[in-house]
């Protein structure tokens, strides 16, 4: 199991989740439409940590970014995603 860390949460994800998975599950506010890599619309910014992607996305990933979609973490990371409801600081 891989811990994930936001600005203001921690969790485990499940066996099988992806980081969209989980930060869905725990209220995170994540945009996201194709769920694959293709599209990169849930493009997030990864703090610390790495992640694995089972099969190369198709959609731009910058260093410093994941794509929670299609992504696994390989072991902590720190993600900057905001809960809902949450505003994020300037």
């Amino acid at each position: 199991m891989s811990k994930v860390r936001t600005r203001d949460l921690s969790f485990e994800l499940r066996a099988g989740e992806t980081l969209l998975d989980g930060l869905e599950r725990t209220g995170h506010a994540v945009e996201y439409q194709c769920r694959e890599g293709y599209c990169g619309a849930c493009r997030t910014p990864l703090l610390e940590g790495c992640v694995r992607y089972p099969e190369t996305p198709l959609a731009f990933v910058a260093s410093g970014e994941v794509l929670p979609c299609c992504c696994r973490p390989e072991g902590e990371v720190l993600l900057d995603v905001p809960l809902l409801g949450v505003k994020k600081q300037a």
